[in-house]
């Protein structure tokens, strides 16, 4: 008996959701649970399983159309069975969905660096190989991604790669570049720079490698996906709601470099990847606490100040644009607990796995463009969050710094290399002035450069 694929209601308050890609055509075989189509909903890319085995018989529902909780998408059934002739859908008034998750649009891509192309060797569904059996799941992250599944260690049975190692692995080539290969070259510094404490051990950097993304040719008009007009509405709309306001500073990331090298391992053994970003929020989870006033949204009642502090952290999506998953509560989590979040949130956004409710909610953003060799940006405002906070590239610099054990107050400055990076605060200056975002924007350098 041939079965329908039901547009599913992907969140509480979400009743429509628009087809993005179909992952199967009329004719192919697929297997209960498996990837049969993408939807968009509040700009949550999510993979919709087939409900039952069989041949896709009929698609109702063809890309880029807008249908409400319910609708009957395609039907399944076995081999010589009739499509069920369900009636197509009447299309709604949009073919994208109207409310996005606030990415922001200049967000660059530290937790998801890498323009993400496809690639032939990237491993087939149910194939078998030298590296043992390749499930379709791991076999889609690892075209989508362009990973060489022989670079990944596999910890299932008898050595098998499963989704958390592909994911995982993603997470470490895509983080770890953010000091390593963001810089340029280190420069010598005088024989009068001090020795640098073993504490704070200046990292190996190289230039960052340019984005995989194809170019588009002279002349061609790119159709708009749902993301990509999500995203330019929101856009438009923060910047015609709030007057813009952006203060830039600079920290020495010198003790942060040194606890993560020191920690890694630790992490490691924990089955968590210890990046940079879970450093940045911890960062500017204690500036809220210490400045509630930037934890809040504008209204027309009043300037509301939030209770939780959820911090969104844009992730790139390659071509796909990028998405913003929230890290609730982030100020009640450890440096672990952050990293945790980090990896799972990322892994999922890229993955398309994450939750309508899961990119709602946020009060704070931070986007970190500095992979691809940024230095520092004026990022666009989440609505209807008060600020963004963005991060530059890290680059080891020649900078002067004092003498440190203040033995002789009368001794010149000295020169030194350091880990630096431009941290910049983009504010709704309804809400802050100058001078508090200022102080905001201090105390997460402050917490970076006193990290122990």
């Amino acid at each position: 008996m041939a079965t329908q694929v039901i547009m599913p209601q992907l969140g509480e308050s979400v009743i429509e959701g628009t087809i993005t890609k179909w992952l199967k055509a009329v004719g192919d075989h697929v297997e209960e649970y498996e990837p049969l189509l993408e939807v968009n909903t509040d700009k949550v890319d999510s993979e919709i399983p087939s409900p039952s085995s069989g041949k896709l018989l009929e698609i109702v529902v063809p890309e880029g159309t807008t249908v409400n909780a319910g609708t009957v998408l395609a039907v399944i059934g076995m081999e010589g069975e009739a499509g069920a002739g369900a009636e197509k859908p009447a299309q709604t008034e949009r073919t994208e969905p109207e409310k996005v998750a606030a990415p922001v649009a200049e967000a660059s891509k530290q937790a998801s660096p890498d323009g993400f192309g496809s690639q032939e060797n990237g491993g087939h569904q149910g194939e078998k190989r030298e590296l043992g059996f390749i499930s379709p799941v791991v076999a889609k992250i690892a075209s989508e991604h362009s990973v060489d599944l022989s670079r990944v260690k596999g910890t299932g049975q008898g050595g098998r790669i499963t989704k958390r190692d592909i994911l995982q692995f993603l997470e470490r080539r895509e983080e770890e570049p953010t000091v390593e290969t963001q810089a340029k070259p280190a420069v010598t510094a005088p024989e009068t720079a001090p020795a640098r404490p073993e504490s704070a051990p200046t990292p190996t950097i190289a230039r960052p490698r340019p984005a995989e993304i194809p170019l588009p040719q002279a002349g061609e008009v790119l159709p708009l996906s749902p993301v990509r007009r999500a995203i330019a509405e929101h856009m438009v709309f923060s910047k015609h709601t709030s007057p813009h306001v952006t203060t830039v500073m600079e920290g020495d990331l010198s003790r942060v470099v040194s606890h993560r090298s020191a920690n890694k391992a630790a992490f490691d053994r924990d089955g968590v990847n210890l990046t940079f970003t879970a450093y940045f929020i911890s960062a500017i989870a204690s500036a809220l606490k210490a400045y509630p006033i930037v934890n809040s949204s504008w209204s027309d009642e009043g300037i509301v100040l939030h209770r939780e502090i959820n911090i969104g952290m844009a992730t790139s999506l390659g071509e796909g644009g990028l998405i913003v998953p929230v890290i609730k509560n982030a100020d009640s989590l450890s440096l672990l607990g952050l990293a945790r979040a980090v990896n799972d949130l990322a892994g999922r956004a890229r993955a398309k796995q994450l939750k309508p409710e899961e990119v709602k909610g946020g009060t704070f953003t931070l986007t970190n463009h500095g992979t691809s060799g940024s230095l520092f940006a004026t990022p666009i405002i989440n609505q209807p969050q008060c600020g963004i906070l963005g991060v530059g590239a890290i680059q080891k610099r020649v900078v002067v710094v004092s003498d440190q054990a203040g033995s002789d107050p009368g001794s010149p400055d000295m020169i030194a290399i350091r880990p630096m990076v431009y941290i910049s605060l983009t504010f709704d200056h309804r809400i802050l002035d100058g001078a508090i975002a200022d102080y905001f924007l201090g105390k997460v350098v402050e917490s970076l450069q006193s990290w122990k």
